[in-house]
């Protein structure tokens, strides 16, 4: 008789134990977030990501173990973003009304994120490393990653801090919005975009077709606009 220690050595060992982990953390994650009348705070993305480490710490399996399987959604990224363009090209005719304003405020924008991220982490006694690696916080992760390894911080503590800063954006980011009584959606959309990535996106997409539009496009043109805007911040960080 097999023992159900046995059967869970083979489960975590298989390929497929890291994609259905991945697929029930969420749909628990979002049946919570139900549950919690989509408070903000509980971000079906950020409770994954709590549940999926826990489990992996308690039952000591390896990263590596868990992303053979996991990889397949981490593909699915590549399709997701180019779909953004989808809804994007339904709002057209307000995009070439705003492109102007749009671009100055994504420069204005990634430029005072990387700077302040700098200067609070010095402010709070970090290491220039950390520093550095916090620039492009806001940075979707692959080129966030990128830049960082590019201006001497260290991508992996880029990547966590990309991911705090994007539950961080969606989860108060509309909150902040409202409380600045700023109610143009496709504002809205920018903002979340340039300061939280794909998860301001997805935030931005629960609560309004054209304010996800505009997330999907700022956060895109963001992520191509911070490999050339964020190594002139750091130079002039070091004067």
């Amino acid at each position: 008789m097999i023992s159900h220690s046995a059967i869970w050595v083979y489960l975590s060992a298989s390929p497929l134990f890291g994609l259905t982990l991945t697929l029930l953390c969420y749909l628990l994650a979002v049946k919570i977030y139900e549950r919690g009348r989509y408070n903000p705070l509980l971000n079906p993305v950020a409770l994954s990501i709590v549940f999926i480490i826990g489990i992996l710490l308690s039952a000591d399996i390896a990263y590596p173990a868990y992303f053979a399987g996991a990889q397949f959604i981490h593909f699915l990224l590549g399709p997701a973003t180019v779909a953004l363009a989808i809804p994007l090209y339904y709002q057209l005719g307000k995009l070439k009304t705003v492109w102007l304003p749009l671009t100055v405020a994504l420069i204005i924008g990634i430029s005072v994120s990387g700077i302040s991220a700098y200067y609070i982490a010095q402010w709070l006694g970090a290491s220039e490393q950390t520093m550095l690696s916090m620039i492009p916080k806001s940075v979707t992760a692959p080129i966030a990653m990128g830049i960082s390894e590019k201006t001497g911080g260290l991508p992996t503590l880029t990547a966590v801090f990309v991911v705090i800063t994007g539950v961080l954006g969606a989860a108060l980011g509309t909150w902040l919005l409202k409380r600045f009584k700023i109610e143009d959606e496709a504002v809205k959309g920018v903002a979340m975009g340039v300061t939280a990535h794909g998860l301001g996106t997805a935030r931005a997409f629960q609560i309004s077709p054209q304010m996800g539009a505009f997330a999907g496009l700022a956060m895109a043109l963001a992520a191509s606009i911070s490999a050339f805007i964020l190594p002139l911040a750091l130079t002039f960080i070091r004067g």
